[in-house]
């Protein structure tokens, strides 16, 4: 025992050393950067975890959103993204935001830490134990961001909870957070425990017993640190109600056992480093903003018999419940072959293996006698997709518990008719009623998407256009980029990094 206190005194030592050298070398490092940008005067910088900040999905926009706000409203602020895409240059990457999103980011007060270990947060480096590994990596460029340069504010905006501990441990600075979807949440432990098949619970595993109780197990430990780690953030943005019902309840969390437990490990000393913290309560609701300005100027009539799917050929996004509900609809309303209903199926796929799944999905749909009226169109330029939304009737997404749905926000921007599955997003926060009366339609069985779509198809157009109106007017203001930035700014950043503070 007396071996084992000698050398944890003097790991902690050795760290405490460490952690001072870093923090003293972060003052000419920011000097530098200062220098660099031209800055003068009193700055303070805002540090952004994205180690994909060039992929140019919804995530990003939500980050570049956020920034060409900061840059407008807040002139003593610096913005410093981690980035792992060493591939592009700051002025490449500006470019890029600028022709994907339309946002304008001015270079004067923009930074890019450069990060050179992104693949430890790739799913192919964890084949076995992902969350884990990921989670673990995703520390491991934490610490390489810190140890280049410590910001005044640590925003993590890809969901890596995890990285909180190292900004803490390096950097003593305040952390926070904007959760797209939580790492873990109780419905996957749910589904683990009732040994359910899912996309993140093999049949292999679910088959099993003893696999299902390892794996339990694994999870309620992954569970309990995850909470732990959003604990320390100082305040947390949510990007629908289904992400904050979960992050809410992870925050409640609690495990005696893994308690009792936690005290007799090392591990306990990163309570000391938050001494007096106080966790959040609860996650604040933040709708990421959408760029509906060019959808929301097509046509709302003439629109031919196309159901419309947008989304990428990942497991999640349960394209394979598509194809059955279409079966299911041109089996029971036969008369609309005639009439040359089509489904398109609209997605990025972004390796061999979705690859692979796309042959997949083309061979079931041969399987289910629907492929004459079915296309698959596999990582379309951004214009032939806005040609689609220009001129379909129906929106169509089957994923179960969608975080949110931009795509069905581009629907409904569109004049497209969403058929959602009835929950996550799509269900509380998107497809809701506006002014007392529907602007769309949700399902849970291919029996219930299909009488969804024959109702859509057989609508007067008079209904037909009421309905799209109105899906149109509550998509555009309630999801635009200035109620974005107006709940971005009311969630409590700016008192964390606070000029003079």
């Amino acid at each position: 025992m007396f071996t084992l206190l000698v050398a944890l005194a003097t790991a902690f030592y050795l760290l405490r050393r460490y952690v001072l050298g870093i923090r003293t070398l972060n003052n000419a490092r920011k000097e530098s950067l200062l220098r660099e940008l031209g800055a003068s005067g009193d700055k303070r910088v805002v540090g952004f975890f994205h180690p994909y900040c060039n992929a140019g999905g919804g995530g990003e926009r939500v980050l570049w959103t956020a920034i060409a706000s900061m840059q407008r409203t807040e002139p003593n602020m610096i913005s410093v993204v981690y980035s792992g895409d060493i591939d592009a240059s700051k002025e490449e990457i500006i470019q890029k935001v600028k022709t994907r999103f339309d946002i304008e980011l001015s270079p004067n007060t923009l930074h890019f830490v450069w990060l050179r270990k992104r693949h430890l947060v790739e799913d192919a480096a964890w084949p076995r134990f992902t969350l884990l590994g990921q989670s673990l990596g995703s520390m491991v460029l934490a610490w390489e961001a810190m140890n280049a340069l410590i910001p005044d504010l640590f925003i993590d905006t890809m969901g890596y909870a995890f990285t909180f501990h190292i900004a803490i441990l390096l950097g003593g600075i305040p952390v926070g957070a904007y959760v797209h979807y939580p790492t873990i949440s109780t419905d996957m432990l749910a589904r683990v425990k009732s040994r359910k098949a899912w996309h993140t619970n093999s049949d292999a595993i679910s088959s099993s017993s003893v696999l299902s109780q390892g794996k339990l197990l694994y999870y309620r430990l992954f569970m309990y640190y995850y909470a732990q780690s959003l604990r320390c953030a100082s305040f947390l943005m949510a990007n629908s109600s289904w992400t904050k019902n979960h992050v809410d309840a992870i925050l409640c969390h609690e495990d005696k056992l893994l308690d009792v437990l936690h005290t007799f490990t090392p591990l306990v000393l990163l309570r000391l480093l938050q001494f007096g913290h106080v966790s959040p309560k609860e996650a604040k609701i933040v709708y990421p903003p959408c760029d509906t300005r060019e959808m929301a100027t097509f046509g709302l009539e003439k629109r031919g018999p196309i159901i419309l799917s947008v989304a990428q050929f990942r497991p999640e996004k349960d394209h394979k419940a598509q194809l059955r509900a279409f079966e299911t609809f041109v089996r029971k309303y036969p008369q609309f072959k005639e009439k040359g209903v089509k489904l398109v199926l609209i997605g990025g796929s972004r390796n061999a293996e979705d690859a692979a799944r796309v042959d997949r999905l083309r061979g079931l749909a041969k399987e289910l006698g629907i492929e004459a009226y079915v296309e698959f169109i596999v990582n379309a330029p951004y214009p032939e997709m806005l040609q689609y939304l220009s001129r379909s009737s129906i929106g169509l997404s089957t994923m179960v518990d969608e975080h949110f749905g931009i795509n069905i926000v581009e629907y409904m921007a569109a004049g497209v008719i969403p058929v959602t599955h009835a929950s996550g997003g799509p269900l509380n926060d998107i497809v809701v009623p506006f002014n007392g009366k529907p602007t769309g339609f949700h399902a849970i069985s291919a029996d219930e998407y299909a009488d969804h779509f024959h109702t859509v198809l057989s609508m007067s157009s008079e209904e037909e256009l009421e309905l799209r109106s109105r899906a149109r007017t509550w998509a555009v203001q309630r999801f635009s980029n200035e109620e974005f930035e107006k709940g971005w700014n009311e969630s409590g950043w700016k008192k964390w990094v606070a000029v003079g503070a």
